[in-house]
């Protein structure tokens, strides 16, 4: 990997806020645009490597790197293989540690998921397991740092795929209603927590539709099936909410 990829891979992984975040994925962000598809696809192969790297800030840097790739058209079946066996898994889920600074593994999970979701080489059957998956899986964190508005627009971006039908679309939801159905009176478990909350900002991306970028003056688009995503999503929400009409 020629200079300064290979240098700012490793800061990449750095303990160090600073190093990581402010200098090298800013620097390697700023890049991506100007790689050739030989130096995108090595950057790619490296980045989903880190997703079994010990380092908890490099596993969780790293699909923000891929996430960049994917936007500027480059994609390899690897990459999304790695991901969906880090992403449901990690085990990690801080938005910010007072020394190693911004980890979110959710939301730089979910930006990757999302920009999947608009390659048309990615199942968006399988991208719709992989967010029920985080969704669902026992955690003892509540995330707190608007991890539930990056997933539901990744999930909504996934929805926005052309040709999907009412049961691709909703089918993903078979797993929450697994989750909601097992609850039980008393402390709502996180993952329950973070699942209703995640579904809420997801319904009210079906009812007025989603701005396929989380930044930028994009028109609204509505989910490509709308209007069953609403309804399977407000049967499931009046499980835990049995007031909703």
């Amino acid at each position: 990997m020629d200079f300064p990829l290979a240098e700012l891979c490793a800061d990449l992984r750095s303990p160090d806020p600073a190093v990581r975040d402010d200098h090298a994925y800013t620097a390697l962000a700023a890049l991506v645009p100007r790689l050739n598809p030989e130096q995108a696809v090595e950057l790619g192969d490296a980045m989903a490597e880190r997703f079994t790297d010990p380092e908890v800030q490099a596993r969780t840097f790293a699909p923000l790197i891929l996430a960049a790739l994917v936007k500027h058209g480059h994609y390899r079946p690897s990459w999304l293989a790695a991901f969906a066996a880090w992403y449901p898994a990690e085990p990690d889920l801080r938005g910010y540690d007072a020394e190693l600074g911004w980890l979110h593994a959710v939301a730089h999970g979910a930006d990757l998921l999302g920009a999947f979701g608009t390659h048309g080489e990615a199942d968006p059957e399988l991208l719709l397991a992989l967010g029920a998956a985080r969704m669902v899986a026992p955690t003892a964190q509540v995330w707190d740092a608007l991890e539930d508005d990056r997933l539901a627009h990744a999930m909504a971006r996934v929805l926005l795929r052309p040709g999907l039908t009412d049961a691709q679309s909703t089918g993903w939801l078979d797993r929450v209603a697994e989750l909601f159905a097992a609850g039980r009176p008393g402390p709502v478990p996180a993952e329950a927590s973070n699942t209703i909350r995640t579904l809420w900002l997801l319904h009210l991306c079906a009812v007025r539709g989603v701005r396929p970028s989380r930044y930028g003056d994009e028109p609204v688009v509505p989910l490509t099936r709308a209007d069953a995503v609403a309804r399977r999503l407000v049967e499931l929400l009046a499980i835990p909410s049995p007031y909703l009409g």
